[in-house]
């Protein structure tokens, strides 16, 4: 397998390197396992300190990936695992541990699981609280085709507060005859969990009367055999939360309940499976873990090595960046807004770190709001404020605002509310994959009646954009921003004021005119000095402006060109340059129409400079285009 990763791995270590397959885990002697488990941590912290990666969710897995292994029989017994970030030791025990060198890297392993990467990742998954509906749907399939094999999912305490984990939860007693849940409990997402379920779950787990309990129920688990012993742990397991927790939740929803556990005894973890894999009921399995388990600095810091790129495995420093990310600017930018207006608010779903709200809640944390992982609510709870008279910025991932879909036509356009949609990451996100990219924002956006939409060319420009959305009282107004850095240009001293709808006339010309979106402007810029060079007259416009169009300026100097060529970071079908060729349509401008932008296909990882000179989105390519329509 192919990989852009220069990572030339040492040998794989002594009991790792004898699994091939799960079936060979099962020769190991128990006693064995703990050595493996370390092996398994070496080999994460020194692999992925050259590719990056989810260290500290797959740190605090180990245990609990041998032991599924160890007593359940992959494929044929099913394991989903919530966002699967964490499925790295996973993919370890299935026959890829030779290639964890590559994970995340072009034509290498994904960073999540991904079925066609392998018959044991039976479920692909990159965003949270899909684990338990999809294990729940193949239980449900394997009782109608009365087969008995098991299903598991894993799911990590955050993906509880996630609406739709919310919903399986109350369909599982009525749709399947047994069903595994683990509960990884660790306290963390991406950053600390939220809410009341993630207060609940941390109760139990400081509770020292409760600790005492448990340790006595596994003692007996572990020591005991036949229908005795599983009356007798009921009992005392009852006995423990009608004490602590007279309302557990899970058993409101028909669940048998076990726990808590420790998530890292193996031995513990094997008794207790095999345990439940004789019960003929839907259990739930809550464990203790930590995330970033055996390596110092995550454990330290479990937000930035929740995902992260390369790092010194001696001290988990990573190198500084040059250049601030457009992230760091929004939660600097919009935390000098809110110091001067008492009317904005922050609302994000489970990312002050990577959305950089952080600054924002540092500052000003009496309107910074963080409703774990629920963009719909998120959503709702945005519009809500709006109705009050308060502009508030909600601030998700492109690639999770697609589940807020519905309240943005529904709730935010219908009723003209002014939510602020700022979407991070969109466009490619490299390493990351197909369940991350941020491609199909201006497709979803653009059908949606008085939205405004907006990208910037720069720094700069972002920052106006920015004041501009916190100025726009008339309805939802949207941004999309790039992952990384932009390239150096400075904010001016005091932002300024845009006008809705109106382009930049960069430069004006007369054979070739190039519409440059976003960051991708200064790809069109490049393509400029090209043609130029060839001795063509060219025009250069930024849009700014994804919806409204500033259709009387585009209309104008398309119709006296030979040839438009757009540039966006986004799915070519209904995206930016299809907008275009609408307009000029409408307007009987005959001018043809080149695009650069991603193909309608779910564009794989890797590095982004990889990616695009794959896919076409280069300079060249669109000179290649261009030269068509010019002779």
């Amino acid at each position: 397998m192919k990989s852009d990763s220069s990572n030339s791995p040492e040998p794989l270590p002594r009991l790792l390197s004898t699994i091939n397959e799960p079936s060979d885990l099962k020769k190991l002697h128990r006693a064995d396992l703990p050595e493996l488990a370390q092996e398994i941590r070496d080999v994460l912290i020194s692999r992925l300190s050259v590719t990056g990666g989810h260290l500290g969710p797959n740190l605090g897995v180990v245990e609990l990936s041998i032991a599924l292994h160890y007593v359940f029989d992959s494929p044929t017994d099913k394991f989903t695992f919530d966002v699967s970030h964490q499925g790295y030791v996973h993919k370890m025990l299935t026959g890829r541990a030779k290639e964890i060198h590559t994970i995340r890297t072009y034509e290498g392993l994904n960073g999540f699981l991904l079925r066609t990467e392998s018959e044991h990742d039976c479920y692909g998954a990159g965003h949270a609280g899909t684990a338990v509906s999809s294990a729940l749907g193949m239980a449900s399939a394997r009782d109608l085709a009365g087969k008995n094999n098991d299903v598991i999912a894993v799911a990590g305490d955050a993906a509880f507060t996630c609406g739709t984990t919310l919903e399986a939860l109350n369909n599982i007693s009525d749709a399947a005859k047994k069903f595994i849940i683990v509960l990884n409990d660790n306290e963390w997402s991406i950053d600390k969990n939220v809410g009341a379920l993630a207060r609940h779950f941390n109760s139990l787990q400081t509770s020292s009367t409760y600790s005492s309990v448990r340790n006595k129920t596994a003692d007996i688990l572990e020591k005991i055999g036949g229908m005795s012993a599983r009356k007798l742990a009921h009992k005392l397991e009852q006995g423990a939360k009608n004490l602590l927790a007279p309302s557990v939740l899970f058993e409101k929803f028909g669940l048998r309940y076990f726990g808590p556990i420790d998530g890292h005894n193996v031995g513990t973890l094997i008794d207790t499976f095999e345990y439940l894999k004789a019960q003929e009921e839907p259990v739930v399995l809550h464990i203790i873990t930590e995330k970033g388990r055996g390596y110092k600095p995550a454990l330290s810091n479990p937000g930035k090595f929740h995902g992260l790129g390369a790092y010194k495995v001696e001290d988990g420093s990573t190198a500084a960046a040059d250049l601030p990310t457009f992230s760091e600017i929004f939660g600097r930018t919009l935390t000098e807004f809110a110091k001067k207006d008492e009317k904005i608010t922050a609302i994000t779903a489970a990312m002050p770190g990577g959305t950089k709200l952080d600054i924002f809640k540092n500052e000003v944390n009496e309107r910074y709001f963080d409703v774990g992982i629920a963009e719909e609510h998120a959503a709702l709870f945005a519009c809500g404020q709006a109705c009050e008279g308060f502009r508030p910025f909600l601030t998700i991932y492109s690639t999770f605002m697609q589940r807020a879909y519905d309240m943005i036509i529904h709730d935010m356009a219908l009723q003209s509310l002014p939510v602020r949609l700022c979407m991070d990451r969109a466009g490619l996100s490299g390493d990351d994959g197909p369940t991350h990219h941020g491609l199909f924002d201006i497709g979803y956006l653009r059908v949606v009646p008085d939205i405004v939409h907006m990208q910037p060319k720069d720094e700069e420009e972002f920052v106006d954009m920015l004041w501009t959305m916190a100025n726009y009282d008339q309805g939802p107004i949207a941004i999309r921003y790039p992952r990384g850095a932009g390239v150096g240009a400075k904010s001016k001293a005091e932002p300024q004021l845009l006008t809705i709808g109106e382009a930049e006339l960069v430069q004006e010309g007369s054979d070739v005119c190039l519409i440059g979106l976003g960051h991708l402007f200064e790809m069109a810029t490049e393509v400029k000095g090209e043609l130029e060079a060839q001795g063509y007259s060219v025009t250069l416009i930024n849009p700014r402006w994804i919806k409204p169009l500033d259709a009387n300026l585009i209309t104008q100097q398309a119709a006296k060109c030979k040839v438009v060529c757009t540039f966006e970071d986004h799915v070519l079908p209904n995206g930016f340059g299809a907008s275009i060729i609408e307009l000029l349509a409408d307007a009987d401008i005959t001018t043809k129409v080149e695009r650069i932008g991603w193909p309608d296909k779910f564009v794989e990882h890797g590095k982004v400079d990889i990616l695009r000179e794959l896919h076409g989105i280069t300079p060249a390519n669109a000179l290649k285009l261009i030269s068509k329509h010019l002779s």
